[in-house]
C-alpha cells in the first residue's frame, strides 16, 4: 500500500463561516485524532485529498508545519448534491500498529445458469491489519454457485498479516433464487371468474 504525501496546515478559525472560507480556497477542513492526543484541527488540499480518497483506507503522510504524521481516513463528509469534500476525520497511526478497517469485497465469475441473484450481505469486510499494510480489498470467486450457496468470512483468503475483525461465520455473499412475479392481469381475471361463479 502506498503512502500519499499531503501538506496540511493548522486551523485556528472554527464555525460554518470559517469552514466556508477554507472550502472557497479549495481546501478541506479536517481533524486528526488518536493515541490519546488532543484533536488537531487542520486544512488539507482539496484536489489532492479527493484523489487520495479514491483508494479505500489510504495511508496519508501529513506534513503539518514541518512535523510528519501518518493517518488513515475514518470519516468523510461530502456535499450530497455536488459530491465535493466538506470535512474529513483522520485517525493518527504509527508504523507497525494494528488498526481495524473495512476493506471492499469484489465478486468475480459467473453464477450457475438459472437466473440466480448475488446478494452482498457485507459490502465491506472488517479486518485488522498493520497500518502501513492495509489491503485495498479482497476478490472472491462466485463461479458456478447456485441458490442457497453462501460465502462466509472464514472462506475468504486474506493477505499475510491480515486477520478478520468479524465473526468468522458471518455471511459475506449469498446466492438467491430469482423470484418470478405473477402477471397482474391473470390474477384480476381469476378474481372476476370466481365472482361470476
Amino acid at each position: 500500500m502506498s503512502e500519499v504525501k499531503l501538506s496540511a496546515s493548522l486551523r485556528t478559525e472554527f464555525g460554518k463561516g470559517a469552514a466556508r472560507r477554507v472550502r472557497r480556497d479549495h481546501r478541506v477542513p479536517g481533524v486528526l485524532y488518536g493515541h490519546g492526543t488532543d484533536p488537531v484541527h487542520l486544512t488539507l488540499p482539496g484536489h489532492e485529498l479527493l484523489l487520495a480518497l479514491r483508494t479505500p483506507n489510504v495511508l496519508l503522510s501529513l506534513d503539518i508545519d514541518g512535523k510528519n504524521e501518518l493517518a488513515i481516513p475514518k470519516a468523510v463528509q461530502r456535499d450530497p448534491l455536488k459530491g465535493f469534500l466538506e470535512h474529513v476525520d483522520l485517525l493518527l497511526v504509527k508504523r507497525g500498529e494494528k488498526v481495524t478497517v473495512e476493506i471492499p469485497v469484489t465478486a468475480e465469475g459467473e453464477l450457475a445458469p438459472g437466473g440466480y441473484l448475488l446478494e452482498h450481505v457485507l459490502n465491506a469486510l472488517p479486518v485488522e491489519a498493520e497500518a502501513t499494510h492495509i489491503p485495498e480489498g479482497v476478490t472472491v470467486s462466485v463461479a458456478g454457485l447456485e441458490a442457497g450457496a453462501s460465502i462466509l468470512a472464514k472462506d475468504i483468503a486474506l493477505p499475510s498479516g491480515v486477520t478478520l475483525a468479524v465473526d468468522e461465520d458471518a455471511v459475506v455473499l449469498q446466492v438467491l433464487a430469482a423470484q418470478a412475479e405473477e402477471p397482474a392481469a391473470e390474477t384480476e381475471g381469476e378474481g372476476e371468474a370466481a365472482a361470476e361463479a
